[in-house]
């Protein structure tokens, strides 16, 4: 055995040893009572295998971890087919594979740490999951062991990172947006029920559920989700993993988007059957349930121009006689407002050669007109 670890690669022993034990099985059939059969077997099974097997799957350029980055599938096949006739000898293999599994997580968490976008990290751990559940069913036969020991692993180096609950949800907001990358809603899906399989491994779920929140309000409100049923259906996973309580605050969400649509549209008719002015505003309101949305401790101090205040006015009253004894706050940080704006002169190399910081100077003040015209409100009970 000595001369043959000496001679030849992994692979190449493996198979060596498979044919010699297959020889000495026929032999012992031949010549020797059937009883010794086994005796013979387990003496050459000791001998080629279990006394080198650190040996062999330690071997280098030629050993598991040489396997595994050149995808060797067949020959992790036979090894862990031969190891399997032996004590100990999948425990081994198994090892092996978690160290270099975990020195891999590292690396994509070290990766992390210095700059990698959130959406190309989550988007590696999946890649190296793919590669890991590949060799699990096509090499190691989807045994428990190893199936338990890819498991540990990625929960171990997900959790390295404070961030993979926020870069989770930020992951999943990229899926669930407009225009992600012409994708169909079945390869969203497909993507989406591999990201619960990271979900599963994340201990600190709070914290993603309260990300996850409040990127799901953006999409509500800018009008930014892909579908409602992609929505709903993350939000289904979600309960099914977590239970009701988790996905409550979710589901209310879009209860509330649901209501504000028929309410908008009784206040249509409401302003046109009473020929009401708006002021020129084109008003579009959403009622929030408080304690669903992610909301300021305290509502920003805004100007609201006087058009958007008349607007807002003839809403209040008709929204409240109604619905008596509530109350209407305004939420500007989560309203949105479309600015148009006129340009007169010809552009010159002079005045773009000033654009930056001319665009500097007005980008504050529409950021803060855009706030100041928000016009979804939130009642509160």
């Amino acid at each position: 055995s000595q001369k043959f670890l000496s001679e030849n690669s992994a692979s190449v022993y493996i198979k060596r040893v498979e044919a010699r034990i297959t020889e000495e099985a026929e032999r012992a059939k031949l010549y020797l009572d059937e009883s010794t059969e086994s005796h013979i077997v387990e003496v050459v099974e000791d001998e080629l295998i279990k006394k080198h097997m650190r040996t062999i799957v330690e071997m280098e350029n030629s050993g598991v971890v040489y396997m595994l980055k050149n995808t060797k599938t067949d020959d992790l096949a036979c090894m862990y087919k031969l190891f399997s006739r032996v004590k100990d000898g999948l425990k081994t293999i198994a090892d092996c594979v978690s160290a270099y599994l975990r020195e891999q997580g590292k690396l994509l968490v070290k990766e992390e740490e210095t700059g990698t976008n959130p959406i190309t990290f989550v988007q590696n751990l999946l890649d190296l999951k793919d590669r890991f559940d590949y060799f699990l069913i096509h090499s190691f036969d989807n045994d428990k062991i190893f199936k338990n020991m890819i498991s540990s692993d990625f929960e171990h180096f997900l959790n390295l990172n404070s961030k993979s609950p926020e870069y989770l949800s930020l992951f999943i907001d990229d899926k669930l947006k407009k225009g992600c990358k012409g994708m169909s809603e079945q390869e969203i899906e497909v993507i989406l029920d591999k990201t619960m399989v990271l979900f599963r491994y994340l201990l600190e779920k709070d914290v993603f559920e309260r990300y996850y929140k409040a990127h799901l309000a953006k999409r509500l409100l800018l009008n930014k989700s892909v579908s409602d049923d992609s929505e709903k259906n993350m939000i289904s996973k979600l309960k099914t993993e977590c239970g009701c309580q988790f996905t409550s605050k979710l589901e209310g969400m879009f209860k509330d988007m649901s209501v504000s649509n028929t309410i908008m549209e009784e206040f249509k008719t409401h302003v046109n059957s009473h020929n009401l002015s708006l002021a020129g505003v084109d008003l579009s309101v959403r009622i929030l349930t408080t304690g669903f949305w992610p909301t300021q401790s305290a509502t920003p101090n805004c100007n609201i121009p006087k058009a958007a205040q008349t607007a807002f006015g003839v809403f209040k009253t008709f929204y409240l006689g109604k619905h008596s004894g509530r109350q209407l706050t305004l939420q500007p940080q989560l309203g949105t407002a479309f600015i148009n704006a006129v340009f007169y002169g010809n552009k010159s190399a002079g005045n773009e050669a000033d654009g930056a910081s001319s665009s500097n100077a007005v980008v504050p003040t529409v950021q803060q007109q855009r706030e100041n015209t928000s016009s979804k409100p939130q009642p509160i009970k």
